[in-house]
């Protein structure tokens, strides 16, 4: 049924009588009488509108019609009264990954670079000179646009070289690809809000949402840009930004293409050209003694680059720089300032910033398991990351090349890279697993002992199989309960928090705070193990904190939550992306978009009734 309205006038009665607030939005949080009279303009038939759910929807449906410039027209009341999951799930499907996607070319250029990051009136573009067909097609770019610089990257630059980019910064440029008449950007799809680029780590979880949604393209665009990264920029970045070229992100380059191989072979030979980058990756960013890999056979994570990381806002570091500000009698302002143009050198706040950055490279960027420790770790993250690669190119050298992998000269088979996975696994077990605790820690390779930091990373050996199951048992029974809250499992237990100063700022991969990845994770772990009714309970609790959220916010579907109170107003460290909008979500945030449709498609009917009446986790599972 529709209704013909003046879209103007009932949009701004709409947010008179319901947005008490003036927040472009209608929440829970607003005191209207939650009930508002629509009356046809044609048959002047009346609909009553009631509660925050179906107002926030009418509010949508008319911002819509608003922005096409429509001054009457007709909104479909099924719209308005349709069932949040199907809603969500619709808009993520229709509008938010389009919302979302991007293209380095003449097309995208301009949406990339004029963001809230870029600082200089004309900014810049960095292409690797490595790139001929790159560089030739943003030289003509640059003269026909205008508002761009381009800068060549040398082939092999050094770190010293990038420190010297911080003075103007600028995006990187990814893929082309020849299409009919001109070359394109190859697609990526960003997270969203102020994260306007392609992100490493986020990228795989967003490629499981597209593949669930049969964007199947857009998946392999994803792995196209990881390859193109790799070859040009030496590995698959933080982000695609000039400050990130000595950082990579968590390994799950190999997981996308098993991934995407499950929905669609795409051609033997793409297979191919990606699995010799994956391989490639693995030997020269992994697997090099004294960087990533250490003397115990596993490894760590370990970023290039000296001093403060380029991309935080001022302010971020003031509880790291006071003492040392004092130290150097300045205002803490001038002290971080002199510091981060390397004008004042420390060696003891240098070490502190080695293992900054490399937290910031595993994603777990901020938590008190990796502040001043991380790259002195061999992280179970990271290591049951490398696990499933070794598996994962056994794999498809086993499934899809007969068993035997050349490159050039180099002959690989699936046989050596199972012994690289049972050496790891081996290792893993003897060095990580904690069988008083049942748990996995990471290992301090430096100390020597392990780190007894109770983390959600502790479940990534569900997913990347390498559990016995009797660990897995463990794991499951024991450690699970641990981190469990009404809406899904914390970045660490409460238990780990009081084991450092109370004064510390409150880190936001922490308790009480939950993650779309490690949900993602460990609902694939439970599955690999068969615990396939936890799994349902698992997915039922996140799904239910994103529908409760985007039924009483307006649609709102942010980056993470705060699940001690069951909400997405976090206020630690960062904020929370996905929430500032006005009148309507238009593109939600990239790895919890993932999250929905991935969590419903491993949710069965019954519980998708449920979520629908927004039944509460403790009405449906005992604690």
């Amino acid at each position: 049924m529709k209704f013909l309205l003046n879209i103007d006038k009932v949009f701004r009665e709409l947010l008179l009588q319901e947005d008490t607030d003036n927040d472009k939005k209608i929440t829970k949080d607003d005191n209207g009488p939650k009930k508002f009279v629509l009356v046809d303009e044609k048959s002047k038939q009346e609909q009553v509108i009631e509660g925050t759910y179906h107002l926030s929807n009418l509010l949508q449906e008319l911002a819509m019609l608003r922005e096409s410039n429509i001054q009457i027209g007709e909104v479909d009341l099924n719209r308005i009264q349709e069932k949040p999951v199907e809603r969500i799930s619709r808009k993520i499907k229709e509008d938010y990954w389009d919302e979302l996607t991007r293209t380095i070319d003449k097309k995208g250029l301009t949406q990339i670079i004029e963001d809230e990051k870029t600082s200089s009136k004309v900014p810049t573009l960095y292409v690797s000179a490595k790139d001929k067909k790159g560089v030739d097609y943003f030289r003509e770019l640059e003269k026909e646009l205008i508002n761009f610089k381009l800068e060549i990257l040398p082939e092999n630059y050094s770190v010293e070289y990038v420190d010297t980019l911080n003075a103007k910064p600028g995006i990187l440029a990814l893929a082309l690809e020849q299409k009919l008449y001109s070359l394109q950007g190859v697609p990526f799809v960003v997270p969203g809000g102020r994260f306007n680029e392609m992100y490493g780590w986020d990228s795989y979880f967003i490629g499981v949402g597209l593949l669930v949604d049969n964007q199947i393209e857009k998946a392999m665009a994803i792995a196209e840009n990881f390859k193109y990264q790799i070859i040009h920029y030496g590995k698959i970045l933080n982000a695609n930004r000039s400050y990130y070229l000595t950082r990579t992100q968590p390994p799950l380059y190999s997981s996308l293409l098993i991934d995407i191989v499950k929905y669609k072979v795409p051609s033997l030979d793409w297979l191919r050209s990606h699995l010799k980058i994956v391989i490639l990756e693995y030997n020269t960013v992994w697997m090099v003694q004294g960087n990533r890999l250490t003397e115990t056979g596993l490894n760590r994570y370990k970023a290039d680059g000296v001093g403060m990381p380029f991309e935080v806002e001022p302010g971020h570091f003031d509880d790291v720089f006071e003492p040392y500000a004092k130290k150097y009698k300045l205002p803490i302002r001038e002290f971080e300032k002199k510091y981060l143009e390397r004008t004042l050198v420390d060696v003891e706040l240098d070490l502190y910033f080695v293992h900054d950055r490399s937290m910031r490279e595993s994603g777990h960027d901020t938590t008190n398991r990796f502040i001043n420790t991380c790259a002195n770790l061999n992280s179970i993250d990271v290591n049951s990351f490398l696990y499933k690669y070794e598996k994962d190119v056994a794999h498809l050298i086993k499934e899809y090349f007969n068993g035997i992998f050349q490159i050039e000269d180099v002959i690989y088979t699936a046989d050596e890279w199972e012994q690289k996975a049972l050496f790891r696994k081996d290792k893993i077990n003897e060095l990580c697993w904690n069988e008083e605790s049942s748990m996995y820690f990471d290992y301090d390779f430096v100390n020597k002992k392990q780190f007894p930091f109770e983390a959600a990373a502790t479940f990534f050996p569900l997913w990347a199989k390498l559990c016995s199951e009797e660990q897995a048992k463990k794991l499951v029974e024991i450690v699970l309960p641990q981190f469990v809250m009404s809406g899904g499992i914390t970045g660490s237990t409460q238990a780990s928090i009081p084991n450092f100063p109370k004064d510390v700022p409150q880190r936001q991969w922490d308790y009480p705070f939950g993650w779309a990845p490690h949900q993602m994770l460990l609902w694939e772990g439970l599955i690999n193990y068969n615990y396939l009714d936890k799994a349902q309970e698992m997915v039922y609790r996140w799904l239910w904190l994103i529908t409760k959220n985007a039924v009483e916010y307006n649609g709102t579907i942010p980056e993470k939550f705060d699940l001690e109170i069951s909400s997405h107003k976090v206020f630690a460290e960062y904020g929370n992306v996905g929430t500032k909008f006005d009148y309507i979500a238009k593109e939600g945030f990239g790895w919890v978009n993932a999250s929905y449709q991935y969590g419903l498609s491993i949710l069965n009917d019954n519980f998708k009734n449920e979520l629908n009446k927004l039944t509460s986790p403790e009405d449906l599972f005992e604690q």
